[in-house]
Formats: C-alpha cells, structure tokens, sequence
C-alpha cells in the first residue's frame, strides 16, 4: 500500500474537475471514493483503503446510537469517482460546497489516502499547529 505524503497545490476547472498528482495516479486507478471529511476538506480514498474501512464500521454494533448516528453521517457523505485517463476526478457541488472548494486548493497526503483543502483554509489550518503544538501531539499520540 502506498503512503500519501507531501502537499501539492492544484485548481479545479470550470467542470469541477482536479486533476490527481501523478505519482499516486497508479494508486487511485480508475475509481476512487470521496467523502466529506473533518475540519472542512474532502478526503479522496483509494479503493483498496475505502473498502478495509468500510470494513472496519461494518464491525461497529449498530444496537449503539453513537455507532449508528456516525455510519449514517459518514455512509450518506460517501460517493464512488471515476478518475478520466487524464487522472482527474469531478468534484461534486455538494463536495465543493462542503469544503468550500474554489478554484485554488492543496492536495494533501495523510497516509493512506489524501484531502483535498481550499487553499486559504488549509494555510489557516496549517498556521494553526506551530512546531510547539505539533511537538506536543507527538508526544502524546507516541506516549
């Protein structure tokens, strides 16, 4: 499985099309899965990494409300993409106008799949984490 790393800067067309970054290209193949993602961004999956997920929530006890309320939410935010042979995706309205996506955004790599930002919301995000915050994550996340 390959590791999304890096940021790139990318625009969307007039169509709502976004073109991938050609090295993760072979990744996506020719269809991929977009959902609505946290903190304003569309997370773009591969298929490999959308279905062991989809796995993983098809373990959660549906006799629990909380398991419920976010199988909905995330399952309903969900929807399958062709990628072109020019390795674009069509970026929805509704996907668009929950990550407020114009025409300038950052593609980002968060390891097994990306997000896709509005560029001034991702360089708001990312100003927000100082090297002291970030130090202070991995220490607790590697405790």
């Amino acid at each position: 499985m390959v590791a999304f790393e890096s940021e790139f800067q990318h625009n969307i067309d007039e169509k709502g099309r976004l073109i991938l970054p050609v090295r993760y290209r072979d990744s996506y193949g020719n269809k991929c899965v977009l959902s609505k993602g946290f903190e304003g961004c569309v997370d773009v999956y591969p298929m490999e990494t959308y279905k062991k997920l989809e796995e993983k929530l098809s373990t959660l006890n549906d006799f629990n409300r909380r398991n419920r309320d976010f199988k909905r939410r995330f399952f309903s935010g969900t929807e399958p993409c062709e990628v072109d042979k020019q390795g674009r995706i069509l970026i929805k309205q509704e996907f668009r106008a929950h990550a407020s996506l114009a025409k300038e955004v950052y593609i980002v790599g968060v390891g097994g799949h990306m997000q896709i930002w509005d560029k001034e919301t991702w360089e708001d995000y990312r100003g927000g984490i100082s090297d002291e915050n970030y130090e202070s994550l991995a220490e607790e996340i590697f405790q």
